[in-house]
């Protein structure tokens, strides 16, 4: 073996380096410890290492620790959160409703063409805009399909969600991740990517992924009962009127709790004509006291019989002349985007109902479902991608569509608009265009853009700060830091070694592709944002150990983190598709594994051909 080709022993601080970088991507696949304590706890490994273990550089300059925190002010950093905002923008006015109800409307001319249309214009419309968005304008429209058809979303949702995916992987702009890898190889000294660089290759193989999406994808992908179409219970809204000499006639609604095991929920006593009374837990209950209760049918009736109560609804009393109704009550989700006013608040906290009129009857989770009634449900956080089934009467609904401050799907086509919708559009279109003539830098131009939003009322403070994620905050700062120190520290290029040793026989486009195999395993199991800060130092190493050019193995990364299809937790739409589908865990797998290796065969021969990588 030529001598270049041995493997040194790494110093300390890179052992130390490495260690907590395994550390690091096991944390970020555990599910029970949320990613923002992970990167967190990632960075603050590395500051108090590196303070209490000083890192003299070879130049004999002490590495100061500070420079852990530059990733706050990095530009790329600041880039992605100034298009989260203008993304945010863009589903508040309602900006992309247009291109939604043209999309509706084709569907009624022909299906197959329609899905074909809508794949290409969301993967279009991801590369300049975070897809976020598209999928949260384009789940309305297949949904309400769907529900027209009789036919279940299953073969539509998950190729849609994919499809921008795919777009988004066409441009500099198209990802956060793309973002990142492109800043951070040029501070590492690789030439500037302008927008459409790498598009060519990019456009080429995701034609082939999108006619596999098309023709393929919705044939194997089960039939699955989505939300919407749940069988849930329906909750309805009844008096319990106490009856003399029944068990509650003078108990305390404490007591009367505890004999229905805690499971009733009392929203309002009346006694006499109109007289309300608190529901403390001590207040005594008297014959003639009306309960005012919203239950399941069932449960209401559990109630009646065991407090010896007469059910009624209006002044009439529940019976097979006066059953229970819902009246104008109907079912919809409630679909948990990013920004969205219920991310990260408890159930007990959301107050639906006196907020927006709506009763919750079940929460769908990564492919699970819970009622409503379960016990406990209160406690529970909503996070981004969960999707809430509830009840609400038409009106209610209607007005919570039309605000467009949650995601309301009913099996409608009305979508949000706004009369700011067009000014937020051009808005977004001169940021991009901006950076697409490079004019300025697309951090510059998001940045100004996002405060001509917020001046203009398209976007409120309260609307731009929630769309923040402090989860992707956290995990690209802490990914630049460990980034930064396994450059510093020789981490990088001591990986980069052992993986040119381990494939020193192999053909350079051939150990391309397993770079870029490599990177699509980690973010489909590790954050791809985590995994492309990390990867880019290291294969700007191996190209440099190979005497190849740089640029090819920097896009191995960048391709590689954004073949996220295999699993639902790889991207945040992968879960917001799942949940509103009703898909489960293998459905991905089944349909996002020959999608990622589709993708990967192409791009790895496609990066092989143009660079000359034989």
């Amino acid at each position: 073996m030529p001598t270049d080709l041995l493997i040194h022993a790494p110093q300390p601080h890179t052992i130390g380096v490495l260690v907590l970088t395994v550390v690091a991507l096991v944390l970020f696949t555990r599910e029970n410890i949320s990613l923002e304590t992970s990167s967190f706890f990632v960075l603050c490994m590395l500051v108090i290492g590196f303070q209490i273990f000083p890192y003299v550089k070879s130049n004999g300059e002490v590495f100061p620790v500070s420079s852990f925190f530059l990733g706050f002010g990095n530009e790329a950093l600041v880039a992605v959160c100034a298009l989260m905002i203008a993304g945010q923008a863009l589903v508040r006015t309602g900006a992309t409703e247009p291109v939604g109800r043209f999309l509706a409307k084709m569907w009624g001319y022909s299906p197959s063409l329609s899905l074909l249309m809508t794949l290409i214009v969301g993967a279009v419309l991801s590369a300049f805009i975070n897809n976020t968005p598209i999928v949260v304008l384009l789940l309305p429209v297949l949904i309400n399909v769907s529900l027209k058809t009789g036919q279940s979303p299953s073969g539509t949702l998950m190729p849609m969600g994919l499809a921008t995916l795919l777009g988004g992987m066409s441009t500099t702009i198209g990802t956060s991740t793309n973002l990142l890898v492109v800043q951070v190889a040029e501070d590492l000294g690789v030439p500037k990517f302008d927008m459409f660089d790498f598009a060519l290759p990019v456009i080429i193989a995701s034609a082939l992924a999108i006619l596999y999406l098309w023709l393929v994808a919705p044939l194997i992908i089960p039939e699955r009962l989505p939300p919407l179409r749940d069988t849930s219970p329906r909750v309805f809204t009844a008096e319990l009127k106490i009856n003399e000499g029944s068990y509650a006639d003078g108990k305390t609604l404490a007591k009367i709790r505890d004999k229905l095991d805690g499971k009733i929920s009392i929203s309002r006593i009346v006694r006499g004509d109109n007289l309300s009374i608190a529901t403390l837990p001590d207040v005594v209950i008297h014959a003639g006291d009306r309960l005012l209760v919203t239950d399941t049918p069932d449960n209401l009736r559990e109630y009646e019989i065991e407090l010896g109560a007469s059910l009624y609804t209006g002044r009439k009393q529940v019976g097979e002349s006066n059953p229970l109704s819902a009246g104008d009550q109907s079912i919809a989700e409630l679909v948990i985007t990013s920004g969205s006013l219920l991310d990260r608040v408890r159930v007990g906290d959301a107050r639906l109902e006196s907020k927006f009129g709506l009763t919750l009857l079940a929460i769908h989770s990564q492919g699970k479902e819970t009622s409503a009634l379960s016990k406990g449900v209160n406690d529970r956080v909503i996070h981004q991608g969960d999707v809430l089934l509830v009840q609400g009467s038409n009106e209610a609904i209607k007005a919570v569509k039309k605000s467009g401050s949650l995601l309301l799907l009913d099996g409608g086509e009305e979508l949000p608009h706004t009369e700011k919708a067009p000014l937020a559009l051009a808005v977004m279109a001169t940021v991009v265009a901006l950076a697409a003539f490079n004019i300025t830098s697309i951090a510059v131009s998001a940045t100004v853009g996002c405060f001509v939003l917020i001046a203009t009322g398209c976007l409120r403070w309260h609307d731009a700060t929630r769309a923040l994620s402090v989860q992707v905050i956290l995990i690209i700062v802490a990914s630049l830091a460990l980034g930064s120190a396994l450059m510093t520290t020789g981490g990088a290029d001591f990986l980069a070694n052992v993986f040119v040793v381990t494939t020193h026989a192999l053909a350079p486009g051939m150990v391309l592709g397993i770079l870029m195999l490599v990177m699509a395993v980690l973010t489909n199991v590790v954050s791809n944002n985590a995994t492309a800060v990390i990867g880019t130092p290291i294969a700007v190493s191996i190209a440099q150990r190979m005497g190849m050019p740089v640029e090819p193995f920097v896009l191995a990364v960048l391709f590689g983190a954004n073949l996220s299809y295999v699993t639902p937790m790889a991207y945040k739409t992968n879960l917001l598709v799942m949940n509103a589908g009703g898909y489960k865990f293998n459905d991905f797998v089944r349909v996002g594994l020959p999608l990622a290796i589709i993708m990967w065969l192409s791009l790895t021969g496609l990066l092989t051909w143009i660079y000359q990588l034989y």
